[in-house]
């Protein structure tokens, strides 16, 4: 799996219906795998925030795009880029199934 799609399964909450694109179980809508991309779109990026606050991480951002969820800290050449790049953090050292939010 690459990070956009652990991040999907893990932190979205999303399945895979078809090899190109996700179902929201929560909104019961599809997704097209090619229309989330969540390192170069910033809204993709505040839907991960979005869905790590409401678990319970604090977002903190600082200056030379570098963000931090609680202990995951990253950097990136866009804020978007960081953002998915800290979920990652958090996604990837996660020890529960996917759908763990």
């Amino acid at each position: 799996m690459d990070k956009t799609e652990i991040i999907a399964r893990r932190i979205m909450g999303w399945k895979l219906n078809r090899w190109n694109r996700w179902y929201d179980p929560e909104r019961g809508v599809f997704i097209p795998v090619a229309e989330f991309q969540p390192a170069a779109n910033l809204g993709h990026a505040m839907a991960i925030v979005k869905r790590l606050e409401e678990a319970g991480y604090k977002y903190k951002a600082k200056e030379g795009n570098e963000v931090s969820f609680n202990g995951a800290r990253a950097k990136g050449e866009t804020l978007a880029e960081a953002i998915t790049e800290a979920a990652y953090a958090i996604a990837d050292n996660s020890s529960v199934d996917d759908g763990w939010l």
